[in-house]
C-alpha cells in the first residue's frame, strides 16, 4: 500500500506545478522575489516606503457554484478569472492597488492539465488587475470530493496609504453614482440559477436568440475586473468618494455598504438597459424583481460616488478604461439605504 493507491497522487501534483509555471511566469511584477515552488510567496514593499502611512487591504472569495456550470461544460480556463475577480473588485473598492495573489483548488483527483487550465484562468485575472500569482495551493482530496470536482478560493493583499482610502466619510446630498457594466451574472446567485435551468449538457448547449448565445457561454462569462478603471479614475485626479462591488446581496445589501451614516442611495432602474440574462430568468420563473434585485447584480458590478462635478469627467475616464459606465442615481440625505425606482 502507498499513498497513490490511497487515492493521493504524487507525481500528478509535481505536473501540475510543471504545466502551470508558464502562466504564473506571466503575472509576476518587479517586487516578487524568488519564484514558484518555495514554501512562500515574497513580495518586496521597498516601492511603497515612501507612502505616509501604507496599509495592507486584504480580500478571500470562491465562485461558489458557479463551478458546477464548468464541470457540465468541460470548461476550465475562464473560471479563475471568477476567482480573482471576486477578491480583488472588493480590495479596489476602498482604492487599494492589488499587489500579488494566492489561489487553492481542492480536487477530488489532480488531474494536471484540468488544474492548469483552471490556474491558467487565475493567471489572466491577475494580468487584468495587475497583481501576481505568487503562490497556491492544490489540494487532492480522494474519498470526500468526487473525483471530477473541484473547489476554487482565492486570496488577495493590496496597498494603499491611508489617506487616501475610499470609505464614503465625504459622501453628501447631491454626489452622483456612476455604475460600471456587469458582464452578466458574475459569480452570485448561481444556487437560484441552477434552480431555474435545467442543469445538464443540452439545456446549457441550447442556443437562446435574445441572449445571442447558448446558454451555458452566457453563463459562464468571467467576472469583469474593474481594478484597471478605478486605478485609472484615481490616477486621474477623480476622487471617487465611495464604491461597491455588487455581489452576493445584489443592490439592496451591497449598496448601504458604501454609505455613511445619514445618507441615502437612490438609483434609477431603467437609466441603463438590464442584460437579457436577467430577463430570461425572471420570465422563465416568474421571479419577484425586489427578490432578484437582492440576489443579482441586474447589469451593474460596481457603483461609484462622485461629486456632481467630477460625474462627467468620471464616466468618460472609466469608458476609455474599457468599462460601459453611466450615471444611475443619486446620494440624498436620509436613512442609510437604498432606494430603486
Amino acid at each position: 500500500m502507498d499513498y497513490r493507491s490511497a487515492g493521493v497522487d504524487i507525481e500528478a501534483g509535481y505536473r501540475s506545478v510543471e504545466l502551470i509555471k508558464g502562466f504564473v511566469k506571466e503575472t509576476v511584477r518587479p517586487e516578487v522575489i524568488g519564484g514558484l515552488g518555495g514554501f512562500a510567496g515574497a513580495f518586496s514593499m521597498e516601492k511603497f516606503k515612501n507612502m505616509e502611512e501604507p496599509v495592507l487591504v486584504s480580500g478571500t472569495d470562491g465562485c461558489g457554484t458557479k463551478v458546477k456550470l464548468a464541470f457540465l461544460m468541460d470548461k476550465h480556463d475562464t473560471i479563475g478569472i471568477d476567482a480573482v475577480a471576486m477578491c480583488v473588485n472588493d480590495i479596489v473598492c476602498g482604492g487599494a492597488e492589488p499587489l500579488f495573489f494566492l489561489d487553492y483548488i481542492a480536487c477530488g483527483k489532480n488531474y494536471p492539465e484540468k488544474i492548469a487550465s483552471i490556474v491558467k484562468g487565475v493567471a489572466e485575472g491577475c494580468k487584468m488587475a495587475g497583481c501576481s500569482l505568487v503562490g497556491g495551493e492544490t489540494a487532492e482530496h480522494p474519498g470526500l470530493m468526487p473525483e471530477d470536482e473541484y473547489d476554487l478560493a482565492g486570496f488577495a493583499v493590496g496597498i494603499i496609504d491611508k489617506k487616501d482610502i475610499i470609505d464614503g466619510s465625504t459622501l453628501c446630498e447631491g454626489d452622483v453614482l456612476i455604475g460600471l457594466a456587469s458582464s452578466g451574472v458574475h459569480s452570485n446567485g448561481f444556487s437560484l440559477v441552477r434552480k431555474v435551468f435545467e442543469m445538464s449538457r443540452k439545456s446549457l448547449d441550447t442556443y437562446y436568440e435574445e441572449l445571442g448565445g447558448k446558454l451555458g457561454d452566457v453563463l459562464l462569462t468571467p467576472t469583469r475586473i474593474y481594478v484597471a478603471a478605478l486605478r485609472s479614475a484615481i490616477n486621474s485626479g477623480i476622487k471617487l468618494k465611495a464604491c461597491s462591488h455588487i455581489t452576493g446581496g445584489g443592490f439592496y445589501e451591497n449598496v448601504p455598504r458604501m454609505l455613511r451614516e445619514g445618507t441615502h442611495a437612490v438609483i434609477e432602474k431603467d437609466s441603463y438597459e438590464i442584460p437579457p440574462i436577467f430577463e430570461l430568468m425572471k420570465k422563465r420563473a416568474g421571479l419577484d424583481e425586489k427578490m432578484m434585485y437582492n440576489t443579482f447584480n441586474m447589469g451593474m458590478g460596481m457603483v461609484v460616488a462622485v461629486s456632481a462635478g467630477d460625474a462627467q469627467k468620471a464616466v468618460e475616464c472609466f469608458n476609455a478604461a474599457g468599462e460601459k459606465a453611466c450615471v444611475i442615481g443619486r446620494i440624498t440625505e436620509g436613512e442609510k439605504g437604498v432606494t430603486l425606482c
